[in-house]
């Protein structure tokens, strides 16, 4: 059975004649799964119907063909070895069969096109569940932050008061050791010598506290705000990280960096200061710091 030529058979299957010689000429000339592997994997280029320009060496610089060298004596030859023409039950079969690759084409890049959206979908999953376990350990480290908080103010507190009463038994042992006897049994002083007003608690010299807390308030862009308890020994990219965390972006978005200020005095942290901690940096016992996005280097 006669063969159509690689062009006629895309052409009969549909394909712009331009179209079909373009992937022809840019396959060379292969075949036409070739060809057809190319129109399938152009067929949205916006560039696919513009002609295709041949470079002007291959003009210049190409061999002549045998058709070229047979010259007008030979037009009449070859004229009468041209192809048998296709009868019209031979077009239909080999266009069934053209039509049937075609089909098997598509069918293969669908396959390979929901194997590739399979793909990001399970790494869209896997980035969720990373950021969600990430916000888990965070929401851990905090509720253990505040219970070692809550006990460490009740330590103190118990503290202060055990203080206050061993202040108050040494102030009516004084009195008792000057006056004699007793609280209860002493006669009342002279009210021309009253004697020394003993010294209250709250006389003492105040004591510079250590803080191991340090609260901070983030104001975001949006007007909001965001506020936590850190360690004063905690690095300035925990801060970060924490504001990265929560500042209600959905996941899977891309995030702009931020960068953090300080209010007053007005400063910006920059790479170096996120290694450094807390109370070095003056943060401690609370600061306020504003987050503003981060300018592209």
């Amino acid at each position: 059975m006669a063969e159509l030529t690689a062009l006629e058979s895309l052409i009969e299957m549909g394909f712009p004649r331009g179209r079909a010689e373009k992937a022809l000429a840019l396959t060379g000339n292969q075949g036409i799964e070739a060809a057809m592997d190319w129109l399938m994997e152009h067929e949205d280029d916006p560039d696919v119907d513009e002609p295709l320009e041949t470079p002007l060496g291959h003009i210049l610089g190409r061999e002549p063909t045998s058709s070229e060298q047979v010259g007008p004596e030979g037009s009449g030859s070859a004229a009468g070895e041209s192809k048998p023409i296709l009868t019209e039950e031979e077009r239909q079969e080999q266009t069934k069969r053209m039509l049937e690759l075609v089909a098997q084409k598509q069918r293969e890049r669908e396959e390979r096109e929901e194997r590739e959206a399979l793909e990001r979908e399970k790494q869209r999953r896997r980035q969720g569940q990373e950021l969600s376990a990430a916000r888990q350990r965070l929401q851990e480290d905090e509720m253990r932050r505040a219970a070692e908080e809550r006990r460490r103010e009740k330590a103190e507190e118990l503290a202060a008061r055990q203080r206050v009463r061993e202040k108050i038994e040494r102030d009516k042992a004084e009195r008792a050791k000057k006056y004699g006897g007793s609280v209860g049994s002493r006669s009342s002083p002279p009210t021309t010598d009253p004697g020394p007003v003993p010294p209250s608690p709250s006389q003492e010299p105040p004591t510079k506290r250590e803080y191991d807390q340090c609260r901070i308030q983030v104001r975001l862009p949006d007007g909001t705000s965001l506020t936590q308890t850190f360690r004063a020994r905690e690095q300035l990219a925990a801060v970060r990280l924490y504001v990265e965390l929560h500042r209600g972006e959905e996941p899977g978005q891309d995030q702009d960096p931020v960068q953090l200020l300080s209010g007053f005095p007005r400063r910006a942290f920059s790479e170096a200061d996120m290694e450094r901690p807390l109370q070095e940096l003056g943060l401690v016992p609370s600061a306020v710091l504003i987050v503003a996005k981060k300018c592209p280097s």
